[in-house]
C-alpha cells in the first residue's frame, strides 16, 4: 500500500525557515517522481515543487529562488526546503505520487506564516 506521511510544518515568522519531508513507502521509490502541493485559504490546490527519481526538479514560480526540493533515496524521503517565508505560504501542504496511474496524497501538514 503506498503511504505518503509528510511532517515538518508549523508556525514560522515572514522571513523564516521551515524543512518539510515527506516519508513514503509502497513502491520503488527510487523509480518514481514526488511533489509537494499546497492549499492555502480559500484558494484551489496548487503545484509547489517536484522531483523525478533521478532528481530533476521543477518549480511553481511562486517556489523559484525560496523552496528547495531534494530526496533521499536511502530514506525514502523527499524534503522541501522554505526560506524567506511570507504570509501567503501559509497552507496545507503535502506531498503527492502517480503510482501505476493512480494519485495518491499524504495527509498534509500545516504551514503558518505571520507577518
Amino acid at each position: 500500500e503506498v503511504q505518503l506521511q509528510a511532517s515538518g510544518g508549523g508556525l514560522a515568522q515572514a522571513g523564516g525557515s521551515l524543512r518539510l519531508s515527506c516519508a513514503a513507502s509502497g513502491f520503488t521509490f527510487d523509480d518514481y517522481a514526488v511533489g509537494w502541493f499546497r492549499q492555502r485559504p480559500g484558494k484551489q490546490h496548487e503545484g509547489v515543487a517536484c522531483i523525478s527519481g533521478s532528481g530533476r526538479t521543477n518549480y511553481a514560480d511562486s517556489a523559484k529562488g525560496r523552496f528547495t526540493i531534494s530526496r533521499d533515496n536511502a530514506r525514502n524521503t523527499v524534503y522541501l526546503q522554505m526560506i524567506s517565508l511570507k504570509p501567503d505560504d501559509t497552507a496545507l501542504y503535502y506531498c503527492y505520487v502517480r503510482y501505476w496511474s493512480k494519485d495518491y496524497w499524504g495527509q498534509g501538514t500545516q504551514v503558518t506564516v505571520s507577518s
